[in-house]
């Protein structure tokens, strides 16, 4: 009883398809109150459920042809590192995940500078010369994001913490969290 007519077995939803059962009607009132397409509202939920406790920031480079997201916390803790090229440029970042982070536009419009190890890929818009992130030496499976490039509104505090750049690899192999800040 209820099932499908003449008690012949209910195909289960196709290649990507997925069975809400019950909650079949309120996603999709769901989606239509908000107007989003069946992968819109499912990349809100998987963003919600994912980044719990995180906030999407936004941001990008000074003349906008660079915009990206992150996702991080509220509560940034950023490093001011005194090497060569970070006090030339005042390079303060705090570091996420590589699957934290999403270029949003303007790939096309960066270039990079690498120099010693060429571990660190220092990206930067070619039009304003803005460096809004790169990937950090300390964390190639990363992204060291300028606080300051982001969009106004989402951060709630900044603790900066110097690091001695000038001896990168002993300052590295001592800090007991930053190679684990670029793990998901």
């Amino acid at each position: 009883a209820g099932g499908t007519p003449n008690g012949a077995k209910a195909e289960p939803p196709g290649h990507g398809a997925i069975d809400l059962g019950a909650q079949s009607r309120r996603w999709a009132a769901f989606q239509e109150r908000h107007r989003l397409s069946g992968e819109e509202a499912a990349r809100l939920l998987l963003d919600a459920y994912e980044y719990r406790g995180l906030v999407k920031h936004t941001g990008g480079c000074h003349c906008g042809a660079v915009r990206f997201e992150v996702w991080a916390s509220a509560d940034l803790h950023v490093f001011n590192c005194n090497c060569s090229i970070c006090t030339k440029k005042q390079n303060r970042h705090f570091i996420v995940p590589a699957s934290r982070f999403k270029l949003l536009k303007g790939a096309d419009n960066l270039t990079t500078y690498t120099f010693n190890t060429h571990r660190a890929q220092h990206t930067f818009c070619k039009t304003c010369g803005v460096q809004s992130f790169y990937t950090p030496r300390s964390n190639p499976d990363g992204y060291g994001i300028a606080p300051h490039c982001l969009d106004d509104g989402t951060v709630q505090t900044v603790i900066t913490e110097d690091i001695n750049g000038k001896e990168w690899e002993k300052a590295v192999r001592e800090h007991r969290t930053i190679r684990d800040m670029s793990k998901p």
